[in-house]
């Protein structure tokens, strides 16, 4: 396997009809337009560079076992014939550590066993207490979703979202006569006030940073009295409503504890089988040490994380050289 760090141009080799020097880690990646915008900027591949690190574009059309030969494999691509490829690239090429397996991604990709890591981790230690809100599939006729509302026990309003987490839409519904107007198969979780912030987690291998978003705003038991409807919210966290500047209240802009994120990172690590994900979560309004996981994204925007050109660069190195200890 090459390793970080450049030998004499005499010491060249050739991968995908590029030259490379030798002992450095070539990542290939397969990534949609948007994704290859957002995260291959030229600070990331520049610094990249410096460190031994070359990205290869993965061409489609032809066999993934004829190209590289590669050290990684990043991708984010739908689709079933994709997820066969690479799981047929993994057992003919044991080692090329593919980020990440395609089976444990479509467990984040599906909002009903998203969650379910979370809830079976039953989570608390000194520094608080993550659990998820109670939750509801509604895998078909909206006609039905009041009556299992009221089976279920879950209280009003409801956030609806999605249930293959591909989008980022959600609706809020105040009443029970607006649920039929939801479009099924989708998830219903409780609104949980959180005064107006969500943090972002976001995980590359060990690291973890935490940035602050805006969020939907807290519903009052008097405005839940006064309104009804169902409220569609295209795109509730977005780079452009970044919260880490604003002026807050401390109690809400209180990061979670370091050492809270770090347990918690360690065990959805193992129990996912992932690398690169983020958590969204909140605070309950009123309590310091009560969170809530309300989703969970696969390879989510790291452009729009602080110092990502450097973390991510590190974890690269890092996987190429824990990858290259077993095989020694």
């Amino acid at each position: 396997m090459r390793l970080i760090g450049y030998e004499s141009e005499e010491e060249m080799e050739s991968s995908s009809d590029i030259k490379y020097p030798r002992k450095v880690v070539v990542v290939g990646y397969a990534l949609t337009s948007k994704k290859i915008k957002s995260f291959l900027q030229p600070k990331l591949e520049g610094l990249a560079r410096n460190k031994g690190i070359f990205f290869v574009a993965i061409d489609q059309a032809r066999p993934l076992s004829d190209q590289g030969p590669f050290d990684i494999v990043l991708h984010k691509l739908s689709g079933k014939e994709w997820q066969q490829i690479l799981e047929d690239y993994r057992l003919t090429h044991p080692e090329v550590t593919v980020l990440d397996p395609p089976g444990a991604i479509q467990l984040v990709y599906n909002r009903q066993s998203m969650l379910q890591d979370v809830a079976d981790l039953d989570f608390s230690n000194a520094y608080g207490i993550v659990g998820v809100p109670k939750q509801l599939v509604i895998e078909k006729d909206p006609s039905s979703i009041s009556d299992a509302v009221k089976k279920a026990g879950l209280a009003l309003p409801l956030v609806a979202k999605p249930l293959v987490a591909k989008s980022h839409e959600l609706s809020l519904a105040y009443d029970e006569y607006s649920l039929e107007k939801l479009e099924p198969p989708l998830v219903l979780q409780e609104f949980v006030n959180h005064g107006g912030v969500l943090f972002k987690v976001y995980i590359v291998g060990d690291a973890i940073k935490v940035v602050r978003r805006f969020s939907l705003p807290d519903v009052s038991k008097l405005e839940l009295s006064r309104s009804a409807g169902v409220f569609r919210f295209p795109r509730v966290s977005s780079a452009a409503q970044s919260a880490d500047d604003a002026d807050l209240d401390p109690c809400i802009a209180e990061l979670p504890p370091r050492a809270l994120l770090e347990r918690l990172a360690k065990e959805l690590r193992r129990r996912l089988g992932l690398h690169l994900f983020n958590l969204d979560m909140i605070r309950e309004h009123g309590t310091k040490d009560r969170f809530y996981v309300i989703d969970i994204n696969y390879f989510p925007g790291y452009g729009k994380m602080p110092e990502y050109e450097h973390i991510f660069t590190d974890f690269l190195l890092n996987l190429a050289k824990s990858k290259y200890k077993i095989r020694s």
